[in-house]
């Protein structure tokens, strides 16, 4: 049976992340707390809105209210990065390799490049989310009306992708082929890149506010309905004319966070309740892994090793689960 290591916390948290070997837990008031030889903290933003995993680089970044990017690394090294004045930074990413990162304020996006020169990238209304391309070369933006892929270190006309309604966050497939964003409605929006070609998720009773691609890129794990709904992009035309599959399905309780194993066709799925469940996607075969607690699963990430998961609720509920105990 897996056991979990508790640590309840105060507040929503944001990210639930491994940086080396030790769990790291961002709230939203921009502490971030580790399980490092004991509980310890490291003060970032005052105020955190968004944070993303740089995996490339081993840390975490955050953006937040104070109009400050931080990188937060292992021991509690925290770097600022950027600061926009008393602009709110509401959505960062970090690209592949080297250590770029973009982070947007407003209408504005912008890319940092590893020796700190910034380029700017203006929109004609809020940038929404960010993401890089898997080899880092593009960077798309979620906008109202569609997407806008930039090329950072390059000149070129950035490439719009339009699709009615307000698009919330964005990725791209592990193998570039495909980008997909979250809507303010309850669904998903995707564009096979090659041709331009549209894909419609829909049918989620819920906003999909967690997305995540499994090891290989074959399946897109997302939240927004009482099952994790899981889309097949092994096709040319990814999950066009194909039903996803259903894992994990509760009643009417609401999956809230995904994240899919490192390695094999598994996704942890994280419930409005606090219920954590590993599901395979092969037989749909279900193990528990936390019991209900306090706050939905806001949160979650696997380690390196394949054993660990940390998780974080919206009640600052957290803690890692080890699943071969």
């Amino acid at each position: 049976m897996p056991t979990v290591a508790p640590l309840d916390l105060d507040g929503h948290c944001v990210a639930a992340v491994f940086l080396g070997d030790v769990p790291h837990f961002a709230l939203a008031d921009g502490a971030v707390h580790r399980l490092d030889n004991g509980h310890k903290t490291v003060q970032a933003n005052d105020g955190l809105l968004a944070a993303f995993h740089d995996a490339a680089n081993d840390r975490l970044i955050t953006g937040g209210e104070d109009g400050k990017v931080f990188a937060v690394k292992v021991g509690g090294d925290l770097s600022e990065l950027a600061n926009a004045g008393k602009k709110w930074i509401t959505s960062v990413a970090a690209g592949p390799q080297g250590a770029i990162i973009a982070y947007a304020t407003g209408k504005t996006a912008f890319v940092r490049f590893a020796d700190g020169k910034t380029r700017e990238f203006a929109h004609p209304r809020s940038v929404e989310g960010l993401a890089f391309s898997p080899k880092g070369m593009r960077f798309g933006v979620a906008r109202y009306n569609g997407a806008t892929l930039h090329f950072p270190a390059a000149e070129g006309k950035p490439v719009e992708l339009e699709w009615a309604g307000a698009h919330t966050g964005i990725t791209f497939s592990p193998d570039g082929a495909f980008l997909v964003t979250t809507m303010q409605e309850n669904a998903l929006h995707g564009w096979k890149l090659a041709d331009g070609k549209h894909m419609r998720m829909t049918g989620y009773p819920g906003k999909v506010k967690s997305l995540s691609w499994s090891a290989k890129g074959k399946w897109l794990a997302s939240s927004g309905a009482p099952a994790a709904i899981v889309w097949p992009f092994s096709g040319k035309d990814g999950p066009m004319g194909k039903a996803p599959l259903e894992l994990g399905t509760r009643g009417n309780t609401m999956v809230t966070s995904v994240a899919c194993h490192p390695s094999q066709d598994v996704v942890a799925i994280g419930y409005e309740d606090g219920m954590v469940i590993a599901a395979r996607f092969a037989d749909a075969k279900e193990v528990l892994l936390r019991r209900q607690g306090k706050g939905a699963i806001t949160a979650m990430m696997w380690d390196k090793e394949e054993r660990r998961i940390a998780f974080g609720s919206a009640a600052g509920d957290c803690g890692v689960i080890d699943i071969t105990a």
